[in-house]
């Protein structure tokens, strides 16, 4: 499209990308002639008055099945959208031919469901109903400058060709919408009904309950302790997200450069040794590592036998028998950083070795005949340099901790049971993660409601951290200081 062409359309330069697209469809509506006005009841009508047959086809096929889907599955299932489906699920007997029939009930989920899917696809519609009002616009005004209009045959040789990133991102941009935005959309619905075991389609029915699961998690009740069990939880998972992130960054950098100093004796083999620990899957670990720490474990066994355990009972560090690693809440924090950084620090020792490899060797140089130490090069040169290439990637693990279920899950699951009450109550134990809590309040407990509304909390912290983070990273040029 032509620069004069853009400008006509668009009417006035460098306005906001969403205002434009909605003024432009609004000049094609006031400045289009009859075949681009006929477009907006009819939008195969532009193409053809252009001689743009094949187009003009494709989408009036366009608009017929978007009336067809709507008249067949849309409108059907947002007319319930509002209650979520009146019929609940009756068995009925019928006396004439002895057997059991099940009445035509509703299903408060797949109403749900369907009702998101005919929104996005209303929503998709009407932003195509807009680009094709500004497209025959567009090929109205051509016309009238006697510019060459593309056929349908070159537009396809352009997917090929000027516009094939287009062409390669529509699928995986398909694939998002379909595994992520729309589940995105479900899990917020959710969040706003009685979704949970008491309410189960096909055999009851769910309904809308506004901000009541919200005020649940945020406000104490006789009968609700989420906002307790959300305030410790959270307050957990953040600690676990600082310490799990700094601890093996730092500890992969320390290694890194340990392994790779001059005075140190079979590197190679060094290196060797911990990616075979990386080669080991991690769950394979975690549960070896659960089993070594368990109250009747080795590592129990061998505390016990060197007399450490008593020590530590005699100074009140362990009140029982055994050192209980994995099932005080205390010492079960503390062990399952501890065990993290055994299974991360070597993936980030690796990470450290290639950025160490690229440090700019001139700055070091001159930092060393200006009389610098060290400590003042790793400080002032070093670590900068790191930060400066891996600070993404920080943040990105930062973000995985927050959401970090494996290291969790596997070392606490049928191993740690919570003596807090309140914490009980809402299903929750001191080692969960909003993740783990989460799962727990799904698969354990079918309370979707309340576990819709922590992953909304996780995905807001999650978000807000990852803008804020990358927005100060990217703040300035910083890349002239290493080149």
């Amino acid at each position: 499209m032509g620069k004069d062409v853009k400008q006509m359309t668009s009417g006035t330069k460098e306005r906001p990308a969403i205002i434009k697209f909605f003024t432009d469809f609004f000049d094609a509506i006031v400045k289009g002639d009859l075949a681009v006005k006929l477009s907006l009841v009819f939008m195969g009508a532009g193409y053809f008055a252009r001689k743009q047959i094949i187009k003009g086809i494709i989408m009036m096929i366009t608009e017929v099945v978007f009336i067809l889907t709507c008249i067949v599955f849309a409108a059907p299932n947002l007319a319930k959208f509002g209650t979520l489906g009146t019929v609940q699920y009756e068995q009925i007997f019928d006396p004439l031919t002895m057997q059991t029939t099940v009445d035509d009930y509703d299903n408060s989920f797949m109403i749900l469901l369907y009702s998101v899917i005919a929104i996005f696809f209303i929503f998709v519609f009407v932003l195509l109903y807009i680009h094709n009002m500004k497209e025959v616009y567009r090929l109205q005004l051509l016309s009238e400058q006697g510019k060459h209009v593309n056929t349908f045959r070159e537009d396809i040789k352009d997917m090929f060709g000027k516009k094939f990133h287009i062409t390669l991102l529509t699928l995986p941009t398909l694939g998002v919408v379909l595994m992520n935005i729309l589940p995105i959309m479900v899990l917020v619905f959710v969040a706003f009904t009685n979704y949970d075991q008491n309410h189960m389609p096909p055999n009851a029915l769910f309904t809308w309950v506004g901000l009541k699961n919200f005020k649940s998690l945020f406000s104490n009740s006789m009968t609700s302790t989420f906002s307790y069990s959300f305030g410790k939880v959270l307050g957990w998972t953040i600690i676990w997200a600082v310490f799990a992130t700094f601890t093996t960054f730092i500890g992969g950098i320390l290694l890194a450069m340990l392994i790779n100093n001059k005075t140190t004796k079979w590197p190679k083999m060094w290196r060797t040794l911990f990616i075979i620990a990386i080669a080991v899957p991690q769950f394979v670990t975690l549960l070896l590592v659960r089993n070594f720490f368990a109250d009747s474990g080795i590592v129990n066994t061998i505390c016990s036998n060197i007399g450490l355990t008593g020590f530590l009972k005699n100074i009140g560090l362990v009140s029982g028998e055994y050192i209980p690693f994995l099932t005080s809440p205390g010492w079960a924090k503390v062990m399952i950083i501890i065990i993290n950084i055994w299974v991360g620090v070597p993936y980030q020792m690796l990470i450290a070795t290639g950025v160490l490899m690229n440090i700019p060797t001139d700055q070091i140089e001159s930092a060393r005949i200006d009389g610098a130490n060290k400590f003042q090069i790793f400080g002032h040169i070093t670590m900068p340099y790191i930060l400066f290439i891996q600070g993404p990637a920080l943040i990105t693990d930062f973000v995985k901790n927050i959401n970090n279920f494996n290291v969790i899950y596997l070392l606490t699951q049928d191993m740690y049971f919570t003596n807090d009450q309140l914490l009980a109550n809402s299903h929750a134990k001191e080692v969960d993660l909003l993740v783990t809590w989460l799962f727990r309040l799904t698969n354990e407990y079918y309370n979707y409601k309340m576990a819709s509304v922590i992953g909304i909390i996780v995905f807001i912290i999650c978000a807000a951290f990852t803008i804020i983070s990358f927005s100060k990273l990217i703040k300035g040029d910083r890349e002239e200081a290493y080149q």
